[in-house]
C-alpha cells in the first residue's frame, strides 16, 4: 500500500524551512524567494537615485506593491505553516513562536514600507521605508545553511575576537589621547579633546587615511606614523582569526559529511538476515 500523500500544509512548511528541506542546498521555493529579495534589493537601490526615479514613480510603485504582496502572501503562508514544527503542540502557540521570533519580526519589518509610504509624502518615512526594503537582502540568511556555517566558524572563536575588540578599543583610545595630547595646542579644532581626536584615530587605524585631518607638528607626524603601522597589524589580527575559524569549521563539516557518508554507505551495505 502506497503511504500517505503529505498534507499542502507539511509540504510547504519542507519548502519554506531550509532544516526540513532533505535535499542540499536551498529549496526551490526559497530559491525564488531569495532571488526576488535581491531583486527587491536592487529596486530599492535605484529608488534612492533621484534621476533614476524621477519620472519613473509610478513603475516603482507598482513593482513594490507587487513584490510587497508577494513577500506578504509568503509570511502569511509561514504563520500556516508554523505548526508543523511542533506537531503535538497546538497551533496557536506554534504561530505565536513564530511571530515572535527574530525571523518572523525581520519578516513583518520587510513588509512595513507598503504602510509607511502610505502614511504620507514625509521623506524621512520614504527613506526610512527603503531602508526596511534593505532588510530583505538579511532574509536570506534563513535560507541557506551557508548561515549556520557562517555562525558555527564565529562562535568557534568568539573568546579571540572579543579579545581583538577589546585590544582594537584600547588602541583606538591610546592613540587619540596621544594626538590629543601632541597636537591639541596646535589644532584646537581636530585635536582639542580626545573625543575630537578619536575620528583621525579611527581613520588611521584602520587605514582608511581620509587625510582630512593630520598632525602638523615634528613630533605629532612621528607618533602618527608609528600608529598607522600598528593599524595595519590591528586589521591582520581579525582578518586572521576569521581566516583560522572558517578553515576549522570547513574542516569540521567535511568530517561530518565524510562521517554521514560512511554511515549511509554501511546501512545500505549490511546484508539482511
Amino acid at each position: 500500500m502506497a503511504p500517505d500523500r503529505p498534507s499542502l500544509r507539511r509540504r510547504l512548511f519542507v519548502q519554506l524551512s531550509p532544516r526540513q528541506w532533505p535535499a542540499e542546498g536551498m529549496s526551490p521555493a526559497n530559491k525564488m524567494i531569495g532571488l526576488l529579495i535581491l531583486f527587491s534589493v536592487g529596486v530599492a537601490t535605484l529608488e534612492s537615485e533621484i534621476t533614476i526615479y524621477a519620472g519613473n514613480e509610478g513603475i516603482f510603485r507598482t513593482l513594490e506593491l507587487l513584490l510587497g504582496g508577494i513577500f506578504l502572501a509568503e509570511y502569511l503562508t509561514r504563520i500556516w505553516v508554523a505548526p508543523e514544527a511542533d506537531p503535538d503542540g497546538p497551533a496557536w502557540r506554534a504561530r505565536l513562536r513564530f511571530i515572535v521570533s527574530p525571523a518572523g519580526i525581520l519578516d513583518l519589518l520587510a513588509l512595513s514600507p507598503l504602510l509607511l509610504e502610505d502614511l504620507g509624502p514625509q521623506a524621512f518615512l520614504l527613506r526610512f521605508a527603503r531602508m526596511l526594503r534593505i532588510l530583505r537582502f538579511a532574509r536570506l540568511g534563513q535560507f541557506s545553511g551557508a548561515f549556520a556555517f557562517l555562525q558555527e566558524a564565529l562562535a568557534s572563536r568568539r573568546h579571540e575576537l572579543v579579545l581583538g575588540v577589546c585590544v582594537a578599543g584600547g588602541l583606538l583610545v591610546l592613540s587619540a589621547t596621544l594626538l590629543y595630547v601632541v597636537e591639541g595646542d596646535a589644532q584646537p579644532e581636530a585635536f582639542g579633546s580626545i573625543p575630537r581626536s578619536m575620528w583621525w584615530a579611527i581613520a588611521t587605524l584602520t587605514t582608511v587615511g581620509y587625510g582630512d585631518v593630520a598632525p602638523i607638528t615634528w613630533f605629532g607626524r612621528v607618533c602618527a606614523g608609528f600608529i598607522a603601522v600598528l593599524g595595519i597589524g590591528l586589521i591582520a589580527i581579525p582578518t586572521g582569526i576569521l581566516a583560522a575559524a572558517f578553515s576549522d569549521a570547513a574542516q569540521q563539516q567535511r568530517i561530518r559529511k565524510e562521517a554521514a557518508r560512511k554511515a549511509h554507505g554501511h546501512h545500505h551495505g549490511e546484508p539482511h538476515q
